[in-house]
């Protein structure tokens, strides 16, 4: 009796541990590309550089008379070479943030990649939760997939992990955007 009340109480603490665990990771690593993508937004010299190359060009295509060729051409080498300059601040930009953020994220993958497996290998054959059939009433077997005994109101791990995930990701995409 005491012990099926324990094991009761970890069924039922299984469930929300676990996809808390999920939504963290997935909440972390959506937080490391929310700020990827806010350091790699263009810098002040991105932007001026970006503008002096369309005013260099929009000045040598004004200059369309045979006598001001030679000008016109000398504003298009100066554009070139100032988008040539663009590329190579782009380049050195986007190896410095490789190399900041590419660590954390490898870090994270594999994190998340141990994680599944623990908890898989941990809770095979193990109920996490019980659901009723009424709410599940065509996916019963389906959830219960893996879980001991395929009863119809017991929720396995693959499909709590898969539940957990697409939640936790629909969670964060809408918190983070």
């Amino acid at each position: 009796m005491m012990e099926e009340n324990l094991t009761e109480h970890g069924k039922s603490l299984a469930a929300p541990a676990i996809f808390i665990l999920v939504f963290s990771l997935h909440f972390v690593s959506k937080y490391l590309e929310f700020h990827k993508k806010k350091k790699g937004s263009m810098s002040e010299l991105d932007v001026q550089l970006r503008a002096e190359i369309k005013q260099l060009l929009k000045e040598a295509s004004s200059l369309t008379q045979p006598s001001t060729f030679a000008q016109a051409a000398k504003l298009r080498r100066m554009a070139a070479a100032k988008e040539k300059e663009l590329a190579k601040n782009q380049e050195m930009h986007d190896k410095d943030m490789k190399l900041s953020f590419g660590t954390y994220e490898k870090l994270l993958t594999i994190s998340k990649v141990l994680t599944y497996v623990v908890l898989i290998l941990w809770f095979w054959k193990i109920p996490i939760t019980t659901i009723s059939d009424q709410l599940v009433q065509p996916f019963g077997k389906l959830l219960s997939w893996r879980s001991g005994a395929y009863l119809k109101d017991n929720v396995g791990i693959i499909p709590w992990l898969i539940v957990s995930t697409r939640v936790s990701r629909f969670i964060c995409r809408k918190v983070l955007e």
